[in-house]
């Protein structure tokens, strides 16, 4: 095991992540949702390709900080955000729920909103309310932007 536990890689390149963000648009096509949230900044290119395919002119960030490298760390909340309805009718997004961390603080800033992944790890994935594809809790993601 590696010194920050991740056994496997997993490379994304932009046609697959470009692909995978539509097809979990289509999971979240039903609800007229009031706006987008991203999670910054992992969340910021599928909230580009959510608030095309989804229609969602008004988005807005949080900004969240824990990671250092691969070493995740304190959370660290650098820009917040203020919603009416605690969030109720809200899209969140972000590219992965790995331990759950991040969406903990977001569910306690908006508990009303919906919270929506890419991918999900198996410690974290029970706090996203949609996402498309499980990736192992000993896998270290690599994004196209990364």
């Amino acid at each position: 095991m590696s010194e920050h536990g991740y056994h496997q890689e997993m490379h994304i390149s932009w046609s697959d992540f470009h692909a995978d963000t539509k097809a979990l648009a289509e999971k979240l096509k039903a609800q007229p949702w009031k706006g987008l949230l991203a999670i910054t900044r992992g969340g910021l290119a599928p909230a580009a390709v959510l608030s095309r395919e989804l229609d969602i002119v008004h988005v807005e960030t949080v900004c969240i900080v824990s990671y250092d490298g691969k070493a995740q760390g304190e959370l660290n909340l650098l820009k917040g955000v203020e919603l009416e309805n605690e969030g109720e009718g809200w899209l969140v997004i972000d590219d992965l729920v790995d331990t759950g961390k991040t969406i903990r603080m977001v569910r306690e800033l908006l508990p009303k909103a919906h919270v929506a992944a890419i991918y999900a790890k198996p410690a974290g994935k029970d706090l996203a309310d949609t996402y498309l594809s499980d990736v192992s809790q000993d896998t270290w993601v690599f994004f196209p932007w990364e």
